[in-house]
């Protein structure tokens, strides 16, 4: 097995629970009668989202506010969550962004800042809880990748490359953990309807990305959640991206560098 079902002493962390597709995560979870810790920086959203579940579906919900870019900061909401009673049974490394330009014009330390949240709290958050998963025999990880993890992005190069990381290794660790019952799985979306682009800079996505790659928040959770009760390896949502993310593969660098290179140009 991989996702446990719900019980009164487990909980799964969410993080980005905020906004998106972090936030549609718990509620697709909570649905499903699981009790949740979500964590994100603007507690004022966190708390009206735990609000709201309680509401609807009488889970329990606690609210951790950190930013998990902050080595202590994880720390401490690692430490909450062993102190507090409940197994955490699942985990949705959710919590991430994305920057637009080119590389040597942006500002570094939100490079840098980049590289602490969406490799370093995944690294660390899923290191955190998979021990005790394994010896309790069940358990569940999800790592939001990207569809830019399948091929470098000129105008979105950390991004892509940290993206990168969190599918090759969200794919070792789920292999490492075979016959385990416990899961790691990398979802992959291509666009999603969120607050991503604005945040990212990327003003143009909207106008120039297909919409036969589109998916919304709630879609995107759901395949999401699939892939923990499953124990899916890697998901890649909806057929147009699948054959993007394998072109990107297998085409030659000196072929796809141009290409992405002029059409993510048009982006900003």
């Amino acid at each position: 097995m991989s996702l446990p079902a719900p019980a009164p002493d487990t909980t799964i962390l969410i993080t980005g629970a905020s906004s998106g597709i972090g936030r549609e995560l718990a509620r697709r979870l909570s649905g499903r009668g699981h009790d949740l810790t979500l964590t994100a920086r603007r507690a004022e959203r966190l708390d009206a989202l735990a609000e709201d579940l309680r509401l609807a579906h009488g889970t329990h919900v606690e609210v951790r506010p950190a930013d998990v870019a902050d080595p202590g900061a994880r720390g401490e909401l690692i430490e909450e969550l062993r102190a507090g009673g409940r197994d955490v049974i699942g985990v949705c490394n959710n919590a991430g962004f994305g920057t637009y330009g080119r590389f040597q014009e942006l500002d570094l330390g939100r490079e840098q800042l980049e590289v602490h949240t969406n490799v370093e709290a995944v690294h660390h958050l899923t290191g955190a809880f998979l021990p005790e998963m394994v010896q309790r025999g069940a358990g569940a990880i999800l790592n939001v990748a990207s569809s830019a993890a399948f091929q470098p992005l000129p105008f979105n190069a950390t991004y892509a490359a940290t993206k990168a990381f969190v599918l090759s290794f969200s794919e070792a660790v789920h292999t490492d953990l075979g016959g385990t019952g416990v899961s790691c799985s990398a979802l992959c979306p291509g666009p999603v309807r969120t607050e991503f682009a604005d945040v990212a800079r990327m003003g143009g996505l909207d106008d120039n990305a297909p919409d036969l790659l589109w998916q919304s928040a709630e879609e995107c959770a759901r395949d999401g959640v699939e892939a923990m009760i499953k124990g899916k390896r890697t998901v890649v949502p909806l057929l147009a991206n699948k054959l993007t993310a394998s072109a990107g593969r297998i085409t030659p660098r000196s072929l796809l560098l141009p290409v992405v290179k002029l059409v993510y140009g048009r982006l900003g």
